[in-house]
Formats: C-alpha cells, sequence, structure tokens
C-alpha cells in the first residue's frame, strides 16, 4: 500500500503534538485527519475509515484506552490499527492500552525518525484488509491464516488472543528458528514498550495449552522455536 492511500488519525488533546505528527505524517505522504478527544476520535473513525489510529492515552471525555475498547467491540474497526501515545511515567497506563487490544505505543517526547519507523513497521504487520498479502502457513497439524486470522490444529479451529496469534504466527515465520526473548519483545510489543517479565512465558504457557505441548520448544536461557 503506497503512503498515499494510508489514511491515518491523530488524536490528541495538545494542538503542538498534533501538528507536529501532522507535519511529519504529511511530509512521508499519509492522508492526515485529527481529532482532540475520545468522542470526536470515534466519530471520525466511523466517518473516515482510517487505516490507522495514534490515539493518546490521557485525555478529556474519553480517554484513549477507552476509545480503544469501543472500537475493538466494534465489528466495522475490530481490527483497525492503533498505536498509543503515552509518557514515559504511564506504565500502568501503557500495559491497560496493550491489554485492551493496541498493537503499539510511542513514548513522548516523540522523535520523528522513530514515529514514521513504527509506524511504517506497525503497517507492515498489520497488512489490514489483505492489502498486501494473504498468507496461510501449514505446520504438520497446524493451519495459521495470517488474512482471517484463522488457526486450525487437527483441523479444529483454535481461539487466540490477538497477542497469542501474532507471537503463533512469529514463530511460524521460520520454523526451527530460535526467537529470544529480546527478539520477540521487540517484534510483539514493540522496543519500546514495558511490560512484565513473565510476559512472553505467559504467553507461550498459554499458546501450548491451546495448540498442544509438542509444538512449541523451549531453548533454555536463549528463547523459543517452533518445530514440527
Amino acid at each position: 500500500m503506497e503512503n498515499d492511500k494510508i489514511k491515518i488519525l491523530v488524536v490528541d488533546d495538545e494542538p503542538d503534538i498534533i501538528q507536529f505528527i501532522e507535519y511529519n505524517l504529511l511530509k512521508e505522504g499519509f492522508q492526515v485527519i485529527t481529532a482532540n478527544n475520545g468522542k470526536e476520535a470515534l466519530e471520525k473513525t466511523k466517518a473516515e475509515n482510517p487505516d490507522l489510529l495514534i490515539l493518546d492515552i490521557m485525555m478529556p471525555e474519553l480517554d484513549g484506552v477507552e476509545v480503544c475498547r469501543k472500537l475493538r467491540n466494534h465489528d466495522d474497526f475490530k481490527d483497525v490499527l492503533i498505536t498509543f501515545l503515552t509518557a514515559r511515567s504511564e506504565d500502568y497506563s501503557q500495559i491497560a492500552a496493550l491489554d485492551i487490544g493496541g498493537d503499539d505505543y510511542i513514548t513522548k517526547p516523540i522523535r520523528p525518525r522513530l514515529l514514521i519507523s513504527r509506524i511504517k513497521a506497525l503497517l507492515r504487520r498489520g497488512k489490514r484488509n489483505g492489502a498486501t498479502e494473504t498468507e496461510v502457513i501449514e505446520l504438520g497439524g497446524i493451519l495459521i491464516d495470517k488474512e482471517k486470522v484463522l488457526v486450525k490444529v487437527e483441523e479444529k479451529v483454535i481461539d487466540l488472543a490477538k497477542k497469542e496469534f501474532e507471537l503463533l504466527c512469529l514463530l511460524s515465520s521460520r520454523p526451527g528458528k530460535v526467537f529470544t526473548r529480546e527478539e520477540i519483545y521487540r517484534k510483539i510489543w514493540g522496543q519500546d514498550v514495558i511490560v512484565g517479565n513473565r510476559t512472553i512465558d505467559v504467553h507461550i504457557r498459554k499458546l501450548r495449552e491451546k495448540i498442544g505441548d509438542n509444538y512449541i520448544k523451549t531453548t533454555k536461557g536463549i528463547g523459543y522455536k517452533i518445530e514440527v
């Protein structure tokens, strides 16, 4: 998808921040629409159907976490890409934002080069509406359809949470490769995301419970891999 076909909604209650982000996005050729609070963000999303929301967490009327929750509960927008803006001190809000269905977050103060890099990486990862590629992975008894967000094990549909699905897709992208914990954090949660030390272990445990113990292997002290 070319940049000029990608529509980004920027939501923040600080005009200076909106202007700063809008300037840098326009310079890269993106279409940009803006909103000043959570309520307006919902209205603009429904009216404009953006590909990506850049959403401040702390806002009047309706905060970013609530906006994300409402969108994830709406069939038309449950898959829209959402990256949050957050201050470094807002650890609890950052975790809440990701748990509610956020795809990434960017910390303030915002660095232009990092902003653009993270947005492009998120758009590549999201491939919303199958615009760039459709990929089906088959590994032994597992079938993963990235476009349909579908996983089957021995023909049985398995219900995975968003991060569990992303983690399974990552491991399955290169069977036999050991993905380090740092690599998994960076690719699934983003390099600036602050999560608990056991986050990956919990997600791996849940994946094993759902797809079976014989697929995901632990390489002690390094990370995880998928073998079939």
